[in-house]
């Protein structure tokens, strides 16, 4: 997914790829009302109806351009885990675990939605889903990357969470983002 999709250029950006080679403490209480859920086999609408939610203002639009076949497989690999945040009836966000690539599991997407934006749900939440991909067997680190067009919090969030930076890439414009 290098390309922008039909009618979508996206800016200049740069991506920072980051690791984590020590678990930290685990996370604490979910906030009152908020209730995890594993989507276990969720097709591929599911999965981008998430995605589209949480990164439509970040130009995530790049999954719109795999088959759907294709998502579902990744989405639905023994090793990968889909999990929503629920509050009041609907999905707070997401995190997608990815760890097919073992020692290293990945936190491939995470987010939340706009209106879970600023009730302090991300922290507590970026803290389950690491301590999650630790769960996974045969982890020895975590790995994620974000962007300069990801939340102006993201990167300051995951360096909080214990994650150090590997490497950054400027990318041109027009580029799937992250």
């Amino acid at each position: 997914m290098s390309a922008a999709p039909a009618g979508r250029a996206f800016p200049p950006h740069t991506v920072t790829y980051l690791e984590m080679t020590e678990r930290p403490g685990g996370p604490g209480p979910a906030p009152e009302g908020v209730e995890l859920v594993r989507s276990e086999g969720a097709p591929a609408w599911w999965f981008l109806a998430l995605y589209d939610a949480v990164g439509s203002a970040y130009h995530w639009h790049g999954m719109h351009a795999e088959p759907a076949a294709e998502i579902e497989a990744w989405i639905r690999h023994e090793r990968a885990e889909l999990w929503v945040p629920m509050a009041r009836g609907w999905p707070q966000g997401f995190v997608l675990l990815d760890g097919s690539e073992p020692p290293a599991a990945e936190i491939a997407y995470f987010g939340l939605v706009p209106e879970a934006v600023g009730r302090g749900w991300g922290r507590w939440f970026l803290g389950w889903a690491v301590d999650r991909a630790w769960s996974l067997p045969g982890t020895e680190r975590v790995t994620v990357n974000t962007c300069t067009l990801d939340h102006p919090r993201a990167l300051p969030n995951y360096l909080a969470a214990g994650f150090t930076v590997l490497r950054r890439e400027d990318r041109p414009g027009g580029t799937d983002p992250c």
